[in-house]
């Protein structure tokens, strides 16, 4: 019997397009996206949410922009921040161009929907002259009329022709700068439109499982959902949408990709659900644990265990273990190996100071081999120039 490796994860081959800074599709990590839910127009709400959701690690921000007001204050939330900003056109196409004049990095734009053939190429023009790469958005709760009435109902083969037909519109305008989504709030829909979509293209892909729900239900759709996509290969960059705050989308894309080995920042804490056995409150001190490192984005590795049935083998494969022992006594691992033992009265303390140092050892470690590296790149740049 063959098994294929349980770790390989062979991503979709696709070119590969610019966001602003950052690179979509090809070998580029997979990025994570959310979505501002302040008035745009209220630059200063706008702006301060950007920035929470850079600081949770969000590589790029999308904005609404229904009207001149929104693009209007889009100068503004574009200077005062750093991650790409998309601008979200739906219909008119002046805000699209007033989008790209305001330094929008990406606009995520239906060119079929916009108008005239002279209005898609103005669209297109400013997009190049600001450049602007674009995404193709199909939503399965607003398909055209004419492809509801050629198949009844939303279906894959309706998404994906109607992403291919906005494609064309792109392609015949000597533009190729762009992504594509076919979002749907089924996850069978969805994740169907995308593997259809996948082999008829070479274009990146944007993921999503469009108006989830709430944070509980909303992350576990998203999960099967894009976790499917993810594993088969197929997706360049992601968007949990959820009733929330926007920063737990970031956080939710985040926790996905680490838990598929596709991209890792911050800690990934490993612990189990606790039972009789437990020699402490594994629950609440996860709880603690977990708020107290939202800070540390070094990806690292950390076991908290309940008892010693499991929490030996799990310690020796991360960075920091923490095992449950008999008569509050609880025994400490650094590097998969056991370090030393610890009382109950300052768990959580204790592991985030010894976490803390470890991210720190990991980060010098970094700079130095950078360095090196660096080094060694000019010493042979210049024998190069020698010879």
């Amino acid at each position: 019997m063959s098994i294929r490796p349980y770790r390989d994860i062979q991503r979709r081959s696709c070119r590969t397009i610019h966001v602003g800074k950052v690179a979509v599709g090809g070998n580029a990590p997979i990025s994570v996206q959310s979505m501002t839910n302040t008035l745009t127009a209220d630059a200063a709400a706008t702006v301060e949410q950007v920035r929470r959701l850079e600081a949770a690690g969000a590589d790029i921000v999308r904005v609404s922009c229904p009207d001149e007001a929104s693009t209007a204050a889009l100068r503004q939330i574009v200077a005062q921040t750093s991650v790409p900003i998309v601008a979200d056109i739906h219909f008119h196409y002046k805000r699209a161009i007033e989008a790209a004049q305001a330094g929008a990095a990406c606009l995520r734009i239906n060119p079929g929907n916009i108008g005239s053939a002279a209005r898609v190429r103005e669209v297109i023009q400013a997009a190049k002259d600001h450049g602007c790469s674009m995404r193709i958005g199909v939503n399965a709760g607003s398909l055209e009329r004419d492809l509801l009435e050629k198949y009844g109902e939303p279906c894959p083969e309706a998404m994906i022709e109607s992403a291919l037909n906005h494609a064309r519109i792109l392609e015949d305008n000597d533009f190729f700068e762009f992504k594509i989504s076919v979002k749907a709030s089924d996850v069978f829909l969805a994740v169907a439109a995308y593997q259809g979509l996948a082999e008829a293209c070479d274009y990146p892909l944007h993921l999503g499982i469009t108006e989830a729900g709430g944070q509980r239900i909303g992350t576990v759709k998203s999960s099967v959902g894009l976790g499917m996509l993810l594993w088969s290969g197929i997706g360049d960059t992601i968007r949990v949408s959820l009733s929330a705050d926007p920063v737990e989308e970031v956080k939710v894309g985040f926790d996905m990709l680490k838990s598929l080995n596709l991209r890792h920042r911050g800690v990934n804490v490993i612990s189990c659900p606790s039972c009789a056995r437990q020699q402490f409150d594994v629950i609440q001190t996860v709880e603690v644990l977990e708020g107290r490192l939202s800070h540390i984005t070094t990806p690292m590795t950390v076991s908290v265990i309940g008892c010693v049935v499991n929490g030996p083998g799990e310690a020796r494969e991360t960075d920091i273990g923490f095992t449950g022992g008999g008569n509050g006594t609880h025994m400490v691992y650094v590097n998969g190996l056991p370090d030393h033992r610890l009382k109950d009265s300052d768990i959580v303390d204790h592991l985030v100071g010894l976490i803390e140092k470890k991210a720190a050892d990991i980060e010098a470690a970094k700079a130095a081999e950078d360095a090196d590296n660096a080094t060694s790149q000019a010493a042979r740049s210049t024998a190069a120039v020698a010879q």
